[in-house]
């Protein structure tokens, strides 16, 4: 029992290290942070900020005032962003920034295929390019979809 306690806890602290060298930037939290605000600051997509960061819980709610998070690593670095506006589409939101959708969908897999999960403030990667990093094994990481999140498309029947 002891032996496995211990191979865990350096097979743990191995992962934590192996991970932090392949930090290429940071951001050290500070009180008041949520992740969306984190992230539009520091040019990284909330798919990317959850991903990097697994420890962050579904809601956002256990950052903790100096807190190390990973922004990006080589090669999977998006620092190319969009922060979502009311009434922003996928496909307006491609066209702005001259790419394809099927692009905006490659670097940010948490948007589902009718893109009606997307919320004013979210913070999209819109790079030119697929940076985003790999989807972690099994499924989507927590989203990081704050309780007060308002849909950023919103069907308003009387104006229609």
């Amino acid at each position: 029992m002891l032996l496995s306690s211990i191979v865990a806890l350096i097979f743990s602290s191995a992962v934590v290290s192996v991970s932090a060298q392949s930090c290429m930037r940071t951001y050290t939290v500070e009180s008041g942070d949520v992740c969306d605000g984190i992230s539009a600051a520091q040019n990284v997509s909330t798919y990317q900020l959850a991903v990097l960061n697994p420890s962050i819980n579904a809601g956002c709610t256990n950052l903790m005032p100096g807190q190390v998070l990973c922004l990006g690593t080589p090669g999977d670095d998006c620092n190319t962003t969009y922060v979502v506006e009311p009434n922003d589409t996928c496909d307006e939101v491609a066209a702005a920034h001259k790419i394809d959708p099927s692009l905006l969908y490659h670097n940010n897999p948490q948007l589902d295929a009718k893109c009606d999960n997307m919320y004013i403030g979210e913070v999209l990667c819109v790079a030119p390019t697929g940076v985003a990093p790999p989807l972690p094994t099994g499924s989507l990481p927590a989203t990081t979809i704050p309780t007060t999140a308002l849909p950023a498309k919103t069907d308003i029947p009387w104006c229609n």
